[in-house]
């Protein structure tokens, strides 16, 4: 079965700024994430890739155009179904506000349990997001032979579900993995078993230097903004 390259987002103006953007409208790529994108079809330029899919929301198909620019012959799918996770009301909301709210608990501890009000669970989004990935698969897979490499953009909580599905990992423990901005996380499929052979790779060690303010024990909702 194929090898699917999975990429997160650029950097974007809700990371900088520290807010939950779920699927509110007019959230873009900051200079960074613009800056990231650039950079991306270089990164992939050794990879015979034969389908691009992305997610529906702006700062994805912001992300992924510079790679469909390079590859003329190329068009991007758009899924909804690895859309990010619906937030409901915590949606536009800054996360230092959510911080003491009783669900981010859930979220971090068991976010199996955790459902948005007015939005969607977190286990509903994780499934959806398996679920387009095999059917895509097979997708690819049938049109392009079992060798086939393909590429998705898409959110890092939804990244991070699939890396936990890959591994077959309790999503209760998808908090564990972190994936950055612009970030490369590749899984290969067979027919018995996922094999993850990247993760959250960007093409250096910065995001991995000691910081200023040591990063916080709990896992950050919706991705995060990655190295400064």
């Amino acid at each position: 079965m194929p090898t699917l390259i999975l990429v997160r987002h650029g950097r974007s103006t809700a990371n900088t700024e520290g807010v939950l953007a779920g699927w509110t409208p007019g959230v873009t790529l900051d200079e960074r994430g613009a800056e990231q994108a650039a950079a991306l079809p270089a990164r992939l330029a050794a990879l015979p890739v034969s389908e691009i899919v992305t997610s529906p929301l702006q700062r994805c198909q912001e992300t992924i155009r510079p790679l469909l620019d390079a590859r003329p012959g190329l068009t991007a799918h758009t899924e909804e179904r690895i859309g990010e996770c619906h937030y409901g009301d915590w949606s536009g909301r800054k996360l230092a506000d959510l911080k003491d709210e009783p669900l981010m608990e859930v979220v971090q501890a068991h976010p199996s349990a955790a459902a948005f009000p007015g939005g969607e669970s977190m286990r509903a989004m994780a499934t959806r997001a398996a679920e387009a990935v095999r059917e895509w698969n097979a997708r690819v897979e049938r049109d392009h032979g079992a060798d086939a490499v393909y590429v998705m953009c898409s959110h890092g909580d939804i990244i991070k579900s699939l890396v936990a599905d890959a591994l077959g990992l309790h999503l209760d423990l998808f908090q564990r993995i972190s994936v950055e901005p612009c970030s490369i996380t590749a899984i290969r499929y067979t027919r018995l078993r996922p094999f993850l052979v990247r993760l959250g790779d960007t093409g250096d060690l910065a995001s991995l230097a000691p910081r200023e303010e040591p990063p916080a024990g709990d896992a950050t909702v919706g991705g995060g903004a990655g190295a400064p």
